[in-house]
């Protein structure tokens, strides 16, 4: 029976690769985007005409009115949401001295606030039916800290706290929870930081090599798959050895 995913930034990068590998096992897909319209859209076209269903919804991830519009638009075009995939994320780099706090809010408007919006719009439907799934999408740097991305791993971190929380207040429903941190993937804003870097990056990872979005997608899909099904609470780190 073909079950419904709502993936959250899921027109570029990661959230493109989870996308289209959940479409490949099967799923009918939400795609959730911010500004890339033409991206998310051209991305559910292409699964449809793989014979797939797919839809692209916009919303602010850190609106809660907006994605509460956006998960009811999804369910009444594809049906119940079975897998949220909470992807949504925007970077920084600067000295924490010099974070404004606007950027700082903001960072924790798109991880944490954003996850906490999407679960509660589809957590009611998940305790009722007393099954689903949950993969937040937090990183690395959520995990060891990171110079100069403070106000970024700060709130990667608190994704980190949310998913082992709810994991254990979600058990006993058949809801399970559980975590992505991915280490240095070869995305839009690692190809900006030019091949010299890529390369000292590449160099420090013990696998010898960048990751890319297909790895991640293959965890998320791995989490949510019935491989799993009596893990949660877990962080599955991707990032080929770099925080060994």
């Amino acid at each position: 029976m073909e079950k419904t995913a709502f993936v959250t930034g899921g027109s570029r990068g990661i959230g493109r690769a989870v996308v289209r590998r959940l479409a490949a096992e099967g799923y009918a897909v939400g795609i959730n985007y911010l500004q890339s319209r033409a991206a998310a859209e051209g991305l559910a076209s292409e699964i449809r005409a793989q014979g797939g269903r797919a839809l692209a919804v916009q919303a602010d991830v850190a609106d809660r009115a907006a994605v509460r519009t956006a998960i009811g638009r999804a369910e009444e075009a594809l049906g119940p949401i079975a897998l949220l995939v909470n992807n949504a994320g925007i970077a920084q780099n600067d000295l924490f001295q010099d974070t404004p706090e606007e950027l700082w809010r903001r960072m924790f408007a798109v991880h944490a606030d954003g996850a906490f919006h999407t679960i509660q719009a589809i957590l009611p439907r998940m305790l009722h039916e007393k099954e689903g799934c949950i993969v937040n999408v937090s990183s690395i740097w959520g995990l060891r800290g990171a110079a100069c991305e403070t106000a970024y791993a700060a709130s990667k971190a608190a994704l980190i706290g949310l998913t082992r929380s709810l994991a254990a207040e979600l058990a006993p429903s058949h809801i399970r929870v559980n975590c992505v941190a991915p280490g240095v993937i070869r995305t839009d804003m690692v190809e900006a930081l030019g091949e010299e870097t890529i390369a000292s990056l590449a160099e420090q990872t013990p696998a010898g090599r960048l990751g890319t979005p297909e790895d991640v997608a293959k965890a998320v899909a791995f989490l949510a798959g019935p491989e799993a099904d009596f893990i949660t609470g877990q962080v599955l780190t991707v990032d080929g050895g770099f925080i060994l």
